[in-house]
């Protein structure tokens, strides 16, 4: 009986291969990102020296690393699992390598996320075989999140709640937004985070920036402040969590436009169950909004799939068909921003559970005052 790495593997790549072949693939090749960690356990990085794992749906799967950095594969899934290794050295050819193990391939598909650089060498060392995205087939396998990955994303839920919770004990007025964001970033590490992937701390007129980060605002009295934070575990699942915060008392505006925003945002994660389209989901936080009157200043999608990747399919968005299935984990994340003046958002990691789905956040979700 094999590791329960060696098993793990195995059983991702038996999967994969099936897919692959579903698809009218020959090959999948895949060079170092989170595609490559789901499957193979290993994690690197990219570089103009080629390492990729060549899984031919007809064959066995080989890797292909310079020989530098074999020896970063003792231990790993590659060597649990007892992947053929070819190994190169400067001066020569590794696009080569690959193409030798894909003899006869006419489709071939490649990560998402494979330099140009590689791209381009492969096209040249198969001249007669197509390339497209391995995307279609690698989402299959990664947007059901097995029992194990669910349990790490609990975890990193329960760790980035443990940041949220001190997040009043930070927002203080005279202290700038990036003082506040170093606060967190050092709390998220504390938590049990390999790093602090983001940290939004958007106070004021800045709340009313989706994406905006931390500057040298100064947070003042009255202010709403919009904290979403979150990072890797070190086995790489992501936590991504959003709460929204009053520096003293809310006005009257506030406290009403937000609770539109909590109704939405319970709304969406009641509607969230196997069978229902993603962008049923993301209608049921919208359509609450828009009756309010302040649907233009929903200006996102209700929410992104999550995993080994922050952002990841499925997208809890209009126009998404896909039914939902049970393993599948988004975030659901409605936001109401008025532009120059203030903004709110609400954003929970759920997992779809057979018969609902399971929230990995616990932390209230009212207007938290500090």
């Amino acid at each position: 009986m094999g590791s329960p790495l060696a098993d793990q593997v195995s059983s991702r790549l038996d999967r994969a291969r099936r897919l692959a072949a579903t698809a009218g693939v020959d090959a999948l090749v895949v060079t170092p990102g989170p595609d490559l960690q789901y499957l193979a356990g290993v994690v690197k990085h990219s570089h103009e020296r080629l390492s990729a794992l060549v899984l031919p749906t007809q064959d066995d799967a080989a890797f292909v690393v310079p020989r530098l950095e074999r020896p970063g594969l003792d231990g790993s899934g590659v060597d649990q699992a007892g992947i053929r290794v070819l190994d190169w050295v400067d001066g020569e050819d590794p696009h080569g390598l690959v193409a030798a193990c894909l003899d006869g391939a006419k489709r071939v598909a490649v990560a998402a996320d494979m330099p140009a650089l590689h791209v381009l060498g492969l096209r040249d060392a198969l001249p007669l075989a197509t390339q497209e995205l391995a995307t279609p087939v690698l989402r299959e396998l990664r947007m059901r999140k097995d029992p194990a990955e669910v349990e790490y994303l609990r975890r990193a839920g329960a760790a980035i709640d443990a940041v949220h919770a001190q997040v009043p004990g930070w927002l203080r007025p005279g202290r700038t937004e990036a003082e506040v964001g170093a606060d967190i970033t050092a709390g998220i590490v504390a938590a049990g985070h390999s790093e602090a992937a983001f940290v939004i701390v958007g106070s004021g007129p800045n709340g009313a920036s989706p994406h905006h980060e931390v500057s040298d605002r100064v947070i003042e009295t009255g202010d709403v402040v919009v904290v979403d934070i979150g990072g890797p575990l070190p086995e790489g699942y992501n936590s991504d969590c959003t709460r929204t915060y009053v520096v003293g008392g809310p006005t009257d505006e506030v406290t009403d436009v937000y609770a539109v925003l909590q109704r939405a945002q319970a709304a969406a994660v009641a509607a969230a169950r196997p069978g229902v389209t993603a962008e049923s989901v993301d209608e049921a936080a919208r359509a609450i909004i828009r009756d309010a009157g302040f649907g233009e200043y929903f200006v996102h999608r209700t929410g992104h799939g999550i995993g080994l990747e922050v952002h990841e399919e499925p997208y809890i968005v209009a126009g998404n068909e896909l039914a939902l299935e049970p393993g599948m984990a988004f975030s659901i994340e409605p936001g109401i921003y008025f532009p120059d003046r203030w903004g709110a958002r609400i954003e929970d990691i759920v997992v779809v559970t057979e018969d609902g789905c399971e929230a990995v956040n616990t932390r209230p979700h009212d207007l938290l005052p500090c």
